[in-house]
């Protein structure tokens, strides 16, 4: 059988009014939320650190909250993926990571640096963005992802600048957004955001069946067929962890798409 890394399927966030009820229990605590989906789900992604700074106590007690195993994507906050010339961005980046993201310690995953959808691939800029991010910040080691929402971006030339950095390309199921799945990285960080809440699971069976094919493909190194590349695949066999997010508009039942798709990979 062939090596594999590990799959962890997740949601955006865990403090959401139309969770309770559904997802969570009537009756638990909204303090006690992250303790009750982190012991259902492999992973979260924190999306408030987007938007403004968090204190390292905060970081800490959402660290001590959660089981063994279980791992936190962050997203990066957006003083560093939002501007106009990304190589200027190293203060607002040693800023955001002494803010207290590596009290998450063993618990924390990638981060993520999400780019409007009007930033264009300016390739010596980019590439002096990769160049900023760190392998390690505080004793702790670090890995990054970037979610690049401009179709300017689906060229070998980016590809090649994330492999060379070691930092994963984000592949964004997205209506609108390009969808780039190629493999650039030690790992693979998929963004699901075509959910309907009119279902019951978000996805239909047979599309949650293909989603955790191509889960067990990438986490053995291969290369799963039928989606669109900027480069030409590169499977090479390494085993890989993968970290799958259901995030869509309204995401009403997009914990029930994670659990799903985690069914489906029980043996994996």
């Amino acid at each position: 059988m062939a090596k594999h890394g590990v799959i962890r399927t997740g949601i955006g966030g865990w403090t959401f009014e139309p969770w309770r009820g559904t997802f969570y229990p009537a009756d638990l605590r909204q303090k006690d939320e992250l303790n009750y989906a982190s012991r259902r789900l492999g992973t979260i992604e924190i999306n408030g650190t987007y938007y403004g700074s968090q204190k390292p106590e905060t970081f800490a007690k959402w660290a001590a909250d959660v089981p063994e195993g279980f791992v936190f994507s962050v997203k990066g906050i957006r003083y560093v993926s939002n501007r106009k010339v990304l190589a200027q961005s190293g203060e607002s980046l040693e800023k955001f990571l002494n803010s207290g993201v590596t009290e998450l310690g063993d618990s924390l995953g990638p981060i993520l640096w999400q780019f409007a959808p009007t930033k264009k691939f300016d390739p010596d800029d980019f590439g002096a963005f990769l160049a900023l991010l760190p392998d390690k910040w505080n004793g702790v080691a670090l890995k990054h992802a970037v979610e690049v929402r401009h179709p300017s971006f689906s060229t070998p030339e980016y590809v090649e600048l994330c492999r060379r950095y070691g930092v994963a390309n984000v592949y964004a199921d997205h209506f609108t957004y390009p969808e780039i799945a190629d493999v650039t990285a030690p790992f693979v960080y998929a963004r699901l955001q075509k959910g309907d809440d009119a279902i019951p699971t978000a996805y239909e069976e047979s599309q949650l069946d293909v989603c955790a094919q191509r889960a067990r493909q990438w986490a053995c190194g291969e290369a799963p067929s039928g989606l669109s590349c900027a480069a030409d695949p590169e499977p090479d066999g390494k085993a890989r962890d993968v970290y799958v997010y259901f995030i869509h508009e309204g995401k009403v039942n997009a914990p029930q798409a994670a659990l799903a798709l985690a069914d489906r990979l029980i043996g994996t």
